[in-house]
């Protein structure tokens, strides 16, 4: 690994903070921060750098430091006609962009979004011993080796402490609205809705948001003559990961549940008793990058992919 030279200064006023060697947390929103346990008590708190950097929609990618909120994001990315693939700001508007990228949940919407680790071109972060580094590039053909930004995605800040980030944007659709359909098979809406940007089931109940040009919106909804225009449907809070088979043999231990079919998410009432256990290899996996990463387990202590 290997750093090249930053000037800015509020990431270096940010490497400066987090220093080498006392442990530290990274604060954002605080929305997602139990996510694979909380920090340990004894790290010190440290507040990324906010701000747009740069809007470039000609290029479709947007510069943005870590701290900045979501909301704030939505808005300069709105005033172009594009947005991310980043949660909406609506679910947790205090949530930081640095977050989103640290914990690498995708919002409802991934089905026609994407997922967030396809979003992020380059990372510029603090590395354990204080180092300045900069992972991936503005345009894809512009990074070359291994992709180190998909590793920092979903590592809840164990890897890496993020300054700033450039955001691959799309466009806006031209249309774009939630329906309700009751009775219907979620799978069978999934593959004859092409527009569908979101699918979610609660066993009965199908919430479908479609979601692009208006002609072709329009000829998915007339495959829904049933269909009701609907707000935006709310999720329980605990995340469990099930096959799409699995779906249909959720019984009384999930409580009420959402799923997002073709994602594999499910949001229930309530906590999974026993979440499937991560696989030996993987696990070792995880820990080897670690200890290449923070051997001395100065970044986030407490927090762990494992827990997830």
């Amino acid at each position: 690994m290997s750093a090249k030279v930053i000037d800015d200064k509020a990431l270096i006023v940010f490497g400066e903070e987090i220093g080498a060697d006392d442990p530290v947390t990274i604060v954002g929103g605080r929305t997602q921060w139990a996510v694979g346990g909380p920090p340990s008590d004894e790290a010190r708190e440290v507040l990324a750098p906010g701000g747009i950097i740069a809007v470039t929609p000609g290029d479709m990618t947007i510069h943005v430091r870590a701290g900045t909120t979501i909301a704030e994001l939505d808005s300069a990315l709105a005033a172009v006609g594009q947005r991310t693939a980043l949660p909406d700001a609506a679910v947790a508007p205090a949530a930081t962009v640095g977050g989103a990228i640290a914990v690498g949940r995708s919002g409802v919407s991934r089905l026609g979004r994407g997922h967030i680790r396809d979003a992020v071109l380059q990372v510029r972060y603090v590395a354990a011993d204080g180092r300045l580094v900069t992972a991936g590039g503005p345009t894809v053909k512009n990074v070359s080796g291994f992709d180190l930004c998909r590793l920092i995605v979903g590592s809840l800040g164990t890897l890496a402490c993020v300054g700033d980030a450039i955001l691959r944007t799309q466009p806006l659709p031209e249309v774009e609205q939630w329906y309700r359909l009751n009775g219907a098979d979620p799978q069978e809406l999934l593959d004859a809705l092409p527009t569908a940007a979101s699918i979610l089931w609660d066993g009965t109940t199908s919430w479908i948001q479609l979601s692009g040009y208006r002609v072709d919106v329009e000829d998915d909804l007339a495959r829904l003559p049933a269909a009701t225009e609907s707000e935006t449907p709310a999720c329980p809070p605990h995340r469990w990961s099930r096959r799409p088979g699995e779906l249909r043999r959720l019984g009384d231990e999930t409580g009420g549940f959402m799923a997002e079919i073709g994602v594999g998410v499910v949001h229930c009432e309530r906590p999974e008793p026993e979440p499937e256990p991560m696989p030996a290899g993987v696990k070792k996996l995880h820990r080897r990058v670690r200890d290449a990463f923070d051997p001395d387990r100065r970044l986030n202590p407490g927090r762990s992919v494992e827990m997830m």
